[in-house]
C-alpha cells in the first residue's frame, strides 16, 4: 500500500488533538480495502506452496518476515505470489548488543545491572552507540529491500510483558540516563546512591521521570520514521505493540513500559496490538481481543473508514504459546481481531503451525470467507 505524500508530521498533532472529541482528522488519504488484509507473521507459509496452491488463492495477502532473515530470494517468492512482503525490526531488545558492549545493560531501581527478566534482554534507550547501531541497520534494511514496510518491534523497556503476569523492573537508572534527565527537565537530584537517587525518581519526580522517558521512546520512532521517509518512503512504518489501556496493570504500558501510542502516532501508520488472548490469560474469552481493538480506535481516533490517516492490523494468536488455542477458537479469534476499526488482521504465528495442518486449513477457510463476504 503507497503511502500518499503530505504534511503527515504538523497534520497528525491536528489529529490527536481531535481524536478525543470523536473527530478524525486526515493528513494523507489511503483508501480502506474492501476486504481486511490478511496476514501472517512468522516465516513463508511453504506449507500453502507445497499444497499447490498460490498465497492469494489461500486468503494470504501479506507476509511479514523477521528482518534478519530477508533474502532476495525470499523477496522474489513472496513478490511472485502477489502478496505484500513487511520486515519485523527489533529495536530495544537485541540481547547480543548486551554482551559485547555491558554498558548498555539497563540499570534498575536498586543501581545494579537489572537482570534480563524471564530472559528478555533489553537495553539502555539512551546507549549513543546503539541507537547508532539500529538506525544503520534499519536504514540497510530499506536501501537493500524493496519491502512495504517496516514494523518496529519490542520497542519498550527492558521488560517480559508478553504473558498473564507481566515481569517488569524499572529502569534504566545509569549514569547516562540520569545525566540526561536533569538536562532535559531542569530537575537537579541530589548527590547519592543511585537507588536513592531512583527512588526520588519513582516517588517525588514521578510525573517528570514518566515523561521523559516517554519522550526518549517516542524520539527513537521520530529517527526510524525519517529513515523511512529518506530512503523508501511509500514504505509503510508499523508497530507491534502492547495492546494495554492506560488503566491496565496501573497504566504500565505508559509508566513503566514507556509506549506512548498517541505520541507515536505523529510518526506510525499502522498500529498492531498484540491481543494474545490465550497468552495472557483470556483463553475462553476471544471476544477480549475485539474489545482490546476497539479501546485502541477509541483512544487514538481510528474508525476503520476509507480516507484515515492511521490504520490498525492486529496481530492475533492462532498458535499454541503457553496456553493453546484450540482448532475451534482459529475462526472467531480472526474475526474477532479483525472487526472494525481494524482494517487487517494478521496470524501469530507461523513457526508454531507448521505442525498443525488443521488449523493452517481453519486459517484459510476463515480468510477465504472474509474475502467472500466483506
Amino acid at each position: 500500500m503507497r503511502r500518499l505524500p503530505g504534511s503527515r508530521h504538523a497534520a497528525t498533532a491536528v489529529v490527536l488533538a481531535v481524536a478525543l472529541c470523536g473527530v478524525v482528522a486526515s493528513a494523507r488519504q489511503a483508501p480502506a480495502p474492501r476486504v481486511p488484509l490478511r496476514g501472517i507473521y512468522g516465516g513463508i507459509p511453504q506449507e500453502v506452496l507445497d499444497s499447490g496452491r498460490s498465497l492469494r488463492a489461500f486468503g494470504i495477502d501479506a507476509v511479514w518476515l523477521g528482518s534478519g532473515s530477508i533474502t532476495t530470494e525470499r523477496l522474489a517468492l513472496l513478490r511472485a505470489e502477489g502478496v505484500q512482503v513487511y520486515a519485523e525490526f527489533n529495536t530495544l531488545h537485541v540481547a547480543e548488543y548486551v554482551k559485547s558492549h555491558p554498558d548498555a545493560a539497563p540499570v534498575g531501581a536498586d543501581g545494579e545491572v537489572s537482570p534480563p527478566p524471564d530472559g528478555w534482554q533489553g537495553v539502555c534507550p539512551t546507549h549513543e552507540g546503539y541507537r547508532a547501531q539500529r538506525m544503520e541497520a534499519f536504514r540497510t534494511l530499506l536501501t537493500r529491500f524493496a519491502i512495504d514496510g517496516v514494523w518496529l518491534d519490542y520497542h519498550h523497556a527492558h521488560a517480559s510483558w508478553e504473558q498473564a503476569t507481566p515481569n517488569m523492573p524499572d529502569t534504566c537508572f545509569c549514569a547516562r540516563c540520569l545525566d540526561r534527565f536533569q538536562k532535559a527537565t531542569g530537575i537537579t537530584l541530589p548527590a547519592g546512591a543511585t537507588r536513592d537517587r531512583a527512588r526520588g525518581l519513582l516517588t517525588t519526580h514521578r510525573d517528570a521521570w514518566v515523561r521523559w522517558r516517554l519522550g526518549v521512546f517516542t524520539d527513537w520512532v521520530r529517527e526510524f520514521d525519517a529513515i523511512r521517509d529518506q530512503v523508501r518512503p511509500a514504505a509503510l512504518l508499523g508497530t507491534f505493540h502492547n495492546p494495554w489501556t492506560d488503566e491496565d496493570f496501573g497504566g504500565a504500558r505508559l509508566k513503566t513500559l514507556a509506549i506512548d501510542l498517541r505520541a507515536q502516532a505523529a510518526y506510525i501508520d499502522v498500529f498492531s496490538p498484540m491481543p494474545y488472548h490465550a497468552r495472557f490469560g483470556h483463553a475462553n474469552d476471544p471476544a477480549w481481543i475485539a474489545r482490546q481493538v476497539s479501546w485502541l480506535g477509541r483512544y487514538l481516533g481510528i474508525a476503520g473508514k476509507p480516507g484515515e490517516r492511521h490504520r490498525i492490523w492486529p496481530i492475533v494468536q492462532i498458535s499454541d504459546w503457553g496456553e493453546p488455542v484450540p482448532l475451534a477458537q482459529v475462526g472467531t479469534v480472526l474475526e474477532a481481531g479483525a472487526r472494525r476499526p481494524a482494517t487487517g488482521v494478521m496470524v501469530f504465528a507461523w513457526g508454531g503451525l507448521r505442525s498443525q495442518p488443521e488449523k493452517i486449513e481453519a486459517i484459510g477457510r476463515t480468510f477465504r470467507a472474509m474475502g467472500a463476504t466483506q
